[in-house]
């Protein structure tokens, strides 16, 4: 067989490369819409509040409802995230302005208690500042608006109403119009003003038009004439007390317009560079960077020491870390491989938000297909220690830590369900979770422990011996509980600002695509826990203190306690959520991801060796492996 030509080589990667640009990776086919007034759908999302955990389908609160409703089918990211996607009555033609179409007139009766409870969840909606999602052609329908320092920022939802109180103060979204002044008063924007943008296309190569961008203009207008409203007049305002009956009519218009600016492929640019955080990562890594740079020196001038001069050291095996760390680090394996493969795919632009639900539904499929190396390592490691109940080692490996995180979950979701949001988890799904959990991941863990338990135990670099040896009065700096708090100071460092955007992201719903961003601090926090536990171990071994093996999972494990503590700190400095529910939520969910960074901040390899006697240089390079 010939060898083929390098010039072939080289113009078949430059083929590929320069045909990779054609194709849109993050979301889904674009469609193309005719002149023929090609007819397109509205669609309205769950409703959400950075004043509350608890999200809200559409059809909870008592707006205008399409009469022929139906729900476009979800995957599982977007069920176990409480996306409630449905049709909404709102419709457009492509290239057909429409002005001031009436969508249905609600009216409360003062004799009804139903309709009283209507509106009071109305009313409770617009004072905790309750936000709509629309949703056009797969893109969210902003909300742009201009901000003090002359910034212009588009969010992804819009406000229901908002509330001027009894001081005459105006919350929220009323302080953008002068005429919402009446005291004790809520304001409704009932009608909104859609503006959708496209691109004409190129006719030439037969692409149509495409939709490149929506945007909305929310207002509250008190309409004269209910069956014939013409848009006009004073703001819609509902008082605080129901005395009289009222009548809320909801209307829209539409208006198309052309740019040949925006891209199909980049139409979600005009949202992104609403948020300018990319001065804010680069110092962040750079700080970063500059803790791994430091910790790599110390761990270097430690190993050139410790060539040179080799210290004779006693060790025994830690008999203690035999229960309970080989299932810790086999759960740890699982989750890091999970992890690094879900933030990989996202950097290449297949989980983009453009792509709904698709983080969390890899995030959980390649979670339980990674069963095998849990299982794995946790045997290793398990018989490395001379373990004899294996089969309570694989037990635990396989339902430990998913039994303690599914629990958890499963507490929030009956806090979720008795509130009625539509974040609660239906019961099909969660029982799909459990088949998945019990049908395939735990039949891999078995399969990994299998093929670990056949594998004989990792054998010592050198002789061990049988005498343990007094371990001499330890100072403060060398005892097992200063090291470990100080050991996951610098971890928690490197990722303490990117932590600060991902809480936005999840409890202030704002858009997170730094993925890019995400996946290098990623790297820098595994180098950075590695190097940390390196350290401290070497400290904590020169002190002649062998019970190492716990301390060093700990070390950079108290990472996590850190974020904990932020999350605390971050719920009552950064955020406004009041109720006993959201507070439990909040809390019960910031439990689960700790959790994960515990597990994920000490995946080993499984070149874990006991050590005994050792010098430091061989201690050193053999924690290095496992880390």
């Amino acid at each position: 067989m010939k060898p083929l030509n390098p010039r072939f080589i080289f113009l078949l990667s430059l083929t590929v490369v320069s045909s990779s640009f054609g194709f849109y990776l993050p979301g889904l086919a674009p469609v193309s819409f005719c002149e023929e007034k090609s007819k397109g759908d509205l669609f309205v999302n769950r409703l959400d509040s950075v004043e509350s955990v608890l999200p809200y389908e559409y059809d909870a609160f008592d707006f205008c409802k399409d009469t022929n409703e139906r729900r476009p089918s979800e995957n599982l990211g977007q069920v176990l995230f409480g996306e409630r996607i449905e049709t909404s009555p709102y419709k457009f033609s492509f290239k057909a302005d429409k002005a001031c179409v009436k969508v249905c007139t609600k009216s409360y009766d003062i004799g009804s208690s139903e309709d009283k409870l209507k509106l009071d969840f109305l009313k409770k909606g617009m004072e905790l500042n309750y936000q709509h999602h629309w949703i056009v052609d797969n893109m969210p329908v902003t909300w742009c608006y201009i901000v003090e320092d002359g910034q212009k920022v588009c969010n992804p939802g819009f406000p229901i109403g908002c509330l001027v109180n009894q001081e005459g103060k105006p919350k929220d979204a009323c302080v953008i119009n002068a005429d919402f002044n009446k005291k004790n008063a809520y304001y409704i924007f009932n009608h909104v003003d859609i503006t959708i943008f496209y691109h004409s296309g190129d006719e030439t190569n037969g692409m149509s038009a495409r939709l490149v961008a929506a945007t909305l203009e929310p207002r509250s207008i008190k309409h004269s004439n209910d069956e014939n409203p013409t848009c006009e007049g004073a703001p819609m305002d509902i008082p605080a007390d129901f005395k009289s009956n009222l009548k809320v009519t909801y209307t829209y218009s539409v208006t198309f317009k052309q740019n040949d600016d925006i891209r199909w492929a980049s139409r979600w640019d005009y949202i992104l560079v609403s948020m300018p955080h990319t001065n804010i990562q680069w110092f962040s890594i750079m700080n970063s960077l500059v803790i791994v740079l430091f910790l790599t020196g110390m761990v270097a001038m430690i190993m050139l020491r410790t060539l040179h001069k080799d210290i004779a050291r006693y060790n025994q095996m830690d008999q203690r870390a035999r229960p309970g760390l080989s299932v810790f680090l086999g759960q740890g394996t699982q989750v890091f491989i999970m992890t690094f493969i879900t933030l990989f795919l996202a950097c290449m632009g297949f989980l983009s938000p453009a792509n709904r639900g698709a983080l969390m539904t890899c995030a959980v499929v390649l979670w339980v297909l990674l069963g095998t190396p849990a299982g794995y390592v946790s045997a290793r490691l398990y018989k490395t220690f001379g373990g004899e109940n294996w089969k309570t080692n694989v037990l635990l490996t396989a339902f430990l830590c998913p039994g303690i995180v599914f629990v958890d979950f499963f507490m929030m979701n009956l806090i979720l369900w008795v509130e009625g949001s539509s974040a609660a988890v239906p019961f099909g799904t969660l029982v799909a979770i459990l088949a998945l959990w019990f049908g395939i991941s735990v039949p891999l863990t078995f399969v990994g422990a299998y093929f670990g338990f056949k594998k004989p135990g990792i054998e010592p670099p050198v002789r061990t011996n049988q005498i343990p040896r007094q371990i001499p009065q330890q100072s403060f700096f060398t005892k097992a509980m200063p090291g470990i708090i100080m050991g996951g100071i610098l971890p928690f460092g490197c990722i303490f600002i990117q932590l600060f955007f991902i809480l936005n992201s999840i409890w202030s719903h704002q858009m997170y695509y730094m993925f890019g961003f995400l996946f290098l601090v990623f790297i820098i926090l595994v180098i950075t826990c590695s190097e940390a536990t390196v350290l401290l171990c070497y400290f904590h071994l020169c002190a002649e203190d062998y019970h190492w093996w716990w301390r060093s999972f700990l070390t950079s494990g108290f990472t996590a306690v850190y974020l904990f503590v932020y999350a605390v700190h971050y719920f009552f400095s950064k955020l406004q959520i009041i109720g006993a529910a959201s507070t439990i939520l909040y809390f019960g969910y910031t439990l689960i991801m700790m959790s994960q960074v515990y597990s994920n901040s000490n995946c080993p390899n499984s070149n874990v060796n006991k050590l005994k006697p050792f010098t430091p240089s061989t201690i050193t390079i053999k924690i290095t492996i496992k880390i």
